[in-house]
Formats: structure tokens, C-alpha cells, sequence
């Protein structure tokens, strides 16, 4: 018989000597103790999770409601759809800067006046100036508010702005008048610097690179003395002069500048004259001026080669007469791609090669630029002059030099040239003045008939016609007043005659609210299937864009 007190694999439990049994597992109340350990350890570590939990969700609701109701939310500024500024006895000139002059998202408007008081209670004898004096107003993009005014000595040769930036200027408004060039800060109309000058010239300043060593953009004014062109550099921190004056060849008055920056990132200072263009690089302008001041400065192996040993002088269009205020463009300030505009062609170079040449008529304005087509180049508007009060809007295709789009409009007298919009939909929205010849019976229009025409890409058989413009045009600019949208055009009007004193007007008119009374124009046999109400519900659902 089996020994009942030992223990077997069916009880593995063993009796010890005092009855107790032993084993290799804890006992039952050993088990008892540490699973109520277990769980009283696990029911702390739960209220713990749980804490951490809800402190942590109060901790988030702390922070969602403080930037709720402490923080506010940005709001977009309220601006009028259209909106007018008045001017009694004032006479006005042809510049229009549109900058943003404030702290809200909308640019805003600055121009020149010349009348005896300001709109904010400057006097030109508070100033200490003679009356009437010239007043720099910068108004408020949203409402044509005042942002503010700021009087000078009359009179005024020229006005320029967008010279901030990129530079390290202070100033980003360049103003020559009565023998002094005035720069001034657009966000307070405070000036900056004030410097006399001796100076003969009607052309605007160059913006030139840091010159003299004080990290500060300088500029270079191209003036005419007698029967010559006079280059001198002034410093864009003071306005003082840099170095001396540099007489250029070849030796005759310019009638019109640009500073080109070619492939290799050198500068060239063109010259547009009667007898044709040139170019003089900027360093060995700089080194006339002033022993030293080349050092930085880039030279193009290129067009070195190709400028004249004795003057450094580089002939680009030789016996070529220019309009007046057509010459020579860059796409933008960093593109080597330059087009020439003569009164007989338009000439792209593309670096150092012709890109394409097209042949005119008769140029009459200064180009425009927008895209007519989805290849992301810029095309060019141009006008020519057909004959018999007659003009020809021509586009012509960026890449190529082709002809895109082309209409004959009338020409009334005092029509500013084209302009353009984009769009997100990667077409401009082109804008031209004008009479389109069937809508009147007179072969020579009138002043009073001078329309406002809006041409969509997609939809070039047609334009839409806006009501005509009674009062005389100083200038005109088509642009969007907030990144991305709040399209609109500001018109600036005056007396006929220059210099003469009357009524000058500054308005705003938001470019879509032309569209509902607009009169849809069919310009070509197919003018496709699409209604009148769906062309102009085309322009409604248009959706503006920065370049």
C-alpha cells in the first residue's frame, strides 16, 4: 500500500512534522494578501491616470479659451466699394504710387497736389514755404482717408516710390523739386533727408547698389547739361554726393534710362538717345566717380567683349528712334531678359541672344504686361497708331513674339494706356480705354466716348464696356489694394491743360462692380455659345492673385 504521508505528483503538496503542508506556491492566504496588494496598487495607479487626465484637459480648455477671448481674432479690413477724394483750386501731376502706407493688409494710394492749404489744416505758411505749395498725401487704400500730407517747396520735376525695398533705406519715396531732392518715409510722410542739388533732369534716379560701404542702397541720377549726360551717385542714407560727376558717352542728352542686370549679375547703365541705345557698365562708372568704388561690382565677359576699347561704350540698336516714353523693360529686377521698344518694333534678348523681333506700325504708348495665355511668361501689350484716329491693341506672346489677341479701337484724346490683373485661374484680366468703332457713327471720336473695356482670356471674342469717363485723365493704375484680392483701379483727375489750376479728383472703384451695368461687346463672327449673362458670370466668379 501506498505511504499516504508522502507526497505524489497527483499531491504535490507536502506534510511537514507539524501538520502544516508545504510546496514550492505560496499558501492561500499568501495569495489572498498579495492579490489584494495587486489591486489596491492598480486602483492607485488608475486614480493617478485619471488626474493626470483631467488635469490635463483642464490645462487644454485654459488655453483654447484664453486665445478664444483674450486673444481676438484677425479681422480683414472693411474697405468701400468705390470711393472719391475732392480738391478745389489744385493743380495735380501725373504720378500715382500705390504702397502700402499703413498697418492693415490694404495698400494705399500716394500722389502730389499743389494747393494753398491741406486737407488736414496744413497751410503752406505754417511750413514756412511760399502758397500755393506742392502737398505728398498718402491716402487710406480702404476708405480714401488722409493717412497723412506732407508739404515742400514747389515746383515739382518728379516723384518716385518703391525705392525701399531690398535696400536697407529708411525712405522709400524720392521726390525733385524747386532744386532739392526730398526722400520721405511712406508709413509717416517724416522726411528723412533733404539735399540741394544743381541737377537739370527729368528722368527719375537709378537704384544702385551699396556704393560707399554704409550697407545702404545707394541711387544714381542721370541728368543732361548742355549737350551732354551727367551720371552722379548719391548716398540712399544722407543724400549726399559719392564721389564726382561722371560725364558719359557718347556726348548727348538722354531721354530715357534703365539699369540692366545681365546673366553674370553685372550692372549696365543703358541709355536711350535720339541716335539709338547703349550701355556703359556700372563699375567703370563707379571707378570715374571715385578710385576704389568698382571693387564689388561684377563685369559680364559677354558684353565686355562686345563695348568699345577706348569709351567702354556698348552700341545695342544703332539709328533706332524710340516713343518718348517706350524704351527698354525687364520683366522683373532679377531677369537678364530686356525688351526694346522702338516706334517701329519690339526686340526681346534673352540673355545675350535675340529672342524674336516683331515689326510695327507705329508704337504710341509704353507697354504693359499680363498673361494671355497658361505658358506662365509674361506677354506684351502694345498699341499702335493705324491711321484715321485709329489704334491697334496688339498682344503678343512672351515666348514667341506672336500675335495673341489683336482689336481696333478708336483713340479719343487723353486715353491711358493698357493695364492687367491676375488671376488664380493663371490669366490676367486685361483693361483698355478706347472706343470700339461700331458703337459710333463718327469717324472721329470724342472725348465723352472714351470707354472703359475689361478682356477676359478665356473668353476673347467678347469684352465688356463700362461707362465713359467725362473728366480728363492725369493717371490711371489697374492693381489689387489686398494679397490677393480686392481688384480695383484708381483714377487720378485734373485739368486738361498742365499746370493749370481747377478740380482734382482721386477715386477708387472696385474692378467687379463695373461688371452687373457693363455691356458685353461681341468682337469676332464666333463668338461661341456662351450668353451675355454667362460672360459676366465669368468675371463675378473671377478670384484674384499676385504675380
Amino acid at each position: 500500500m501506498e505511504n499516504t504521508d508522502r507526497g505524489t505528483e497527483g499531491d504535490p503538496l507536502k506534510r511537514g512534522e507539524d501538520g502544516v503542508e508545504t510546496g514550492s506556491g505560496p499558501s492561500p492566504t499568501e495569495l489572498k494578501k498579495k492579490s489584494c496588494k495587486e489591486v489596491l496598487g492598480f486602483a492607485k495607479l488608475t486614480h493617478w491616470r485619471t488626474a493626470v487626465f483631467f488635469l490635463s484637459l483642464f490645462i487644454c480648455l485654459t488655453i483654447v479659451f484664453s486665445f478664444s477671448f483674450v486673444i481676438p481674432c484677425p479681422v480683414r479690413p472693411q474697405y468701400l466699394i468705390s470711393w472719391n477724394r475732392t480738391f478745389t483750386e489744385a493743380v495735380t501731376y501725373d504720378f500715382l504710387a500705390i504702397e502700402r502706407a499703413s498697418d492693415d493688409k490694404v495698400m494705399d494710394v500716394l500722389f502730389v497736389v499743389r494747393m494753398r492749404e491741406g486737407s488736414q489744416n496744413n497751410t503752406c505758411a505754417d511750413a514756412g514755404l511760399p502758397s500755393p505749395c506742392v502737398f505728398v498725401l498718402a491716402v487710406d487704400g480702404t476708405d480714401g482717408e488722409t493717412l497723412w500730407e506732407r508739404p515742400v517747396h514747389p515746383e515739382l520735376l518728379w516723384a518716385q516710390c518703391g525705392l525701399e525695398k531690398e535696400t536697407g533705406r529708411n525712405w522709400d519715396c524720392l521726390l525733385s523739386h524747386s532744386d532739392h531732392f526730398t526722400a520721405i518715409d511712406k508709413y509717416s510722410g517724416e522726411i528723412r533727408w533733404q539735399q540741394p542739388h544743381g541737377l537739370n533732369s527729368s528722368l527719375p534716379v537709378l537704384s544702385v547698389p551699396d556704393m560707399d560701404g554704409d550697407k545702404v542702397g545707394d541711387v544714381a541720377l542721370v541728368a543732361s547739361k548742355d549737350t551732354r549726360t551727367e551720371l552722379v551717385f548719391l548716398s540712399g542714407k544722407t543724400g549726399v554726393q559719392i564721389g564726382s560727376v561722371v560725364v558719359l558717352d557718347p556726348a548727348e542728352p538722354a531721354i530715357g534710362h534703365l539699369l540692366h542686370r545681365t546673366t553674370d549679375g553685372a550692372y549696365y547703365v543703358l541709355l536711350q538717345q535720339d541716335s539709338g541705345l547703349y550701355g556703359l557698365a556700372l563699375w567703370s562708372i563707379a571707378a570715374k566717380a571715385k578710385a576704389g568704388m568698382e571693387v564689388g561690382l561684377k563685369k559680364d565677359k559677354h558684353w565686355e567683349k562686345n563695348a568699345s576699347a577706348r569709351s567702354g561704350l556698348l552700341v545695342l540698336l544703332h539709328k533706332h528712334i524710340f516713343h518718348k516714353s517706350a524704351c527698354c523693360y525687364q520683366e522683373t529686377d532679377d531677369s537678364s531678359d530686356l525688351l526694346l521698344v522702338t516706334e517701329r518694333e519690339v526686340v526681346l534678348i534673352k540673355g545675350q541672344n535675340l529672342q524674336w523681333r516683331f515689326n510695327t506700325s507705329s508704337v504710341i504708348s509704353a507697354p504693359s504686361f499680363g498673361h494671355f495665355n497658361k505658358d506662365g511668361l509674361l506677354d506684351i501689350v502694345i498699341e499702335e497708331d493705324v491711321g484715321n484716329f485709329t489704334k491697334k491693341v496688339v498682344i503678343l506672346d512672351g515666348k514667341s513674339g506672336g500675335v495673341l489677341w489683336e482689336v481696333s479701337f478708336l483713340v479719343p484724346s487723353n486715353s491711358p494706356r493698357p493695364a492687367s490683373i491676375h488671376t488664380t485661374n493663371s490669366v490676367s484680366i486685361f483693361v483698355f480705354w478706347g472706343l470700339i468703332p461700331s458703337e459710333t457713327n463718327s469717324s472721329v471720336p470724342l472725348t465723352s466716348d472714351r470707354r472703359f473695356y475689361m478682356l477676359h482670356p478665356l473668353y476673347s471674342k467678347v469684352l465688356l464696356e463700362s461707362n465713359s469717363v467725362m473728366d480728363h485723365i492725369v493717371t490711371f493704375k489697374a492693381t489689387l489694394l489686398e494679397r490677393g484680392r480686392h481688384a480695383a483701379y484708381i483714377l487720378l483727375t485734373g485739368p486738361s491743360t498742365e499746370g493749370a489750376e481747377g478740380t482734382v479728383v482721386l477715386s477708387k472703384q472696385k474692378l467687379k462692380q463695373e461688371v452687373p451695368d457693363s455691356k458685353v461687346i461681341h468682337i469676332g463672327t464666333d463668338g461661341g455659345s456662351d450668353t451675355n449673362e454667362d460672360i459676366k458670370e465669368a468675371f463675378n466668379r473671377l478670384r484674384f492673385s499676385d504675380w
